[in-house]
């Protein structure tokens, strides 16, 4: 008969289609199983343990946990549920007498057949809505890291990720932070406990990925760049956005020159609804919070050139009560770099067709643009209308593969002793931005950059 060995048998996911077929995935088996030498097309249907199952993924219902077919005949299998995560326990039943065995199927895109030689060990402090991403992706997504640990001040968000990822969860990032087997941290808690962290961080040896900002405050990121240094620490900032296909063709085509000499450059960035006003009281305004991520795309697509100034009108158009806490939900900020390009910021807290995210670039040879992410390309044509359903409704579904994109930039990084593709300066440039679109909306006039930029001797 025919013998699984020890080793696995080759095959892998295809996600592509509602029944995944696999054609390349790794059978890690715990001990040899027997399969009928018939040339026939034998079947070993698949269940998934219920119990080991929801220690990975966290789910409660067994109905959710999907059933695997291997038909021996085509070498293929597939699988008849859409809830399939990169990582399970299966248990084989065969119909014939085979030796049932346990065996984890790994997604071909998260991980090699064989362990990479360098793996990077990361903790995450801060268990809240980014936290989870970060976590989850470096659980199943980024081969060459290992979740060891996540850290919350709440327990039960800690826990919850621990159930999902299957890391250690704890509730004080200190026992993280002196874990001799964690290699690097990722921050992600408030931006107001972002430089006490990195500076811990820095100091006890781990290499660091921080949400953006780094710190509201230009004396404090100074004060993080400075520990960075002095320790010899890697250290990335959050700005996923540069890693996002859409965007890295503009700066493709800008950079090669395909559009000419830029003339103009053009950002619209529109949330689908206002953040809840306790987020708003917190986030330091608009600018540092959500304009943040347009200055840094700016600079991003613009390669070695800056801003030099810029002038800022808004007001609060969508949401009064952000206006009572000193915050506007609209603007439109006009930039020149140091080569003459004339950029424009469209903001809004409230697009009512979803989150608008779009880019051109207008230059002496033609211009490149972006268009919205949809759920899906179909179009309705009918005697009256021609209509497509609305672009994508959240960050996270609109951003979902530049943030796995960004995190497996920074492991890979780290690995590899490279410098980081996002470094403390890239998110302390926004910062500067940010400072002078406020100063330039209160003051009503153009404010140049270097009115801004000074080098603080306190912190705030």
């Amino acid at each position: 008969p025919c013998q699984i060995p020890e080793k696995g048998l080759d095959l892998s996911f295809d996600h592509t289609t509602t029944s995944v077929s696999v054609v390349k995935m790794s059978l890690f088996v715990s001990s040899a199983v027997q399969l009928p030498s018939s040339s026939g097309s034998s079947k070993v249907s698949v269940q998934t343990c219920p119990s080991k199952f929801a220690s990975f993924t966290g789910l409660k219902s067994t109905r959710q946990i999907p059933k695997v077919s291997f038909h021996r005949s085509s070498q293929k299998a597939s699988f008849s549920s859409k809830k399939v995560r990169p990582n399970f326990v299966f248990e084989i039943n065969a119909t014939s007498d085979v030796a049932a065995t346990e065996f984890a199927a790994r997604d071909e895109n998260s991980y090699s057949e064989v362990k990479p030689k360098k793996v990077l060990n990361v903790g995450v402090i801060g268990a809240g809505r980014i936290g989870l991403v970060h976590a989850d992706n470096l659980a199943y997504r980024i081969k060459n890291a290992r979740l060891v640990s996540v850290a919350s001040g709440r327990m039960e968000s800690a826990e919850r990720c621990s159930r999902l990822t299957g890391c250690k969860a704890m509730t004080d990032y200190q026992e993280m932070l002196e874990d001799p087997n964690v290699d690097a941290v990722v921050i992600c808690t408030s931006s107001d406990t972002h430089t006490q962290i990195v500076l811990e961080a820095a100091a006890a040896g781990k290499h660091i990925f921080c949400e953006k900002p780094v710190d509201l405050s230009l004396a404090n990121v100074d004060k993080c760049k400075e520990a960075v240094e002095k320790a010899g620490v890697k250290f990335m900032v959050g700005l996923n956005r540069r890693f996002d296909a859409n965007f890295m063709r503009v700066r493709q085509a800008i950079q090669s020159g395909e559009v000419g000499d830029v003339h103009r450059l053009h950002i619209i960035s529109r949330d689908p609804a206002p953040p809840p006003i306790s987020y708003v009281k917190k986030s330091g305004g608009i600018f540092l919070d959500m304009t943040m991520h347009d200055f840094d795309m700016a600079l991003f697509l613009m390669g070695d050139h800056k801003v030099t100034e810029l002038f800022c009108m808004a007001d609060c158009m969508v949401d009064p009560e952000i206006g009572k806490c000193g915050d506007v939900d609209t603007s439109m900020i006009s930039m020149r770099f140091d080569n003459g390009v004339i950029c424009t910021i469209d903001n809004s807290r409230q697009a009512v067709y979803g989150y608008d995210q779009r880019v051109e670039a207008f230059g002496s040879k033609g211009s490149i643009s972006t268009l919205n992410n949809y759920p899906n390309n179909a179009i309705l044509s009918t005697g009256t209308e021609i209509k497509r359903d609305l672009p994508l409704n959240f960050f996270m579904d609109r951003y979902a593969d530049s943030f796995v994109n960004i995190m497996a930039d920074f492991v890979t990084n780290v690995l590899e002793d490279k410098p980081m593709s996002v470094n403390i300066q890239c998110g302390r440039d926004p910062i500067v931005m940010a400072l002078a679109a406020r100063k330039s909306y209160e003051e009503k006039r153009m404010v140049k950059l270097s009115e801004v930029d000074l080098v603080a001797t306190t912190s705030v």
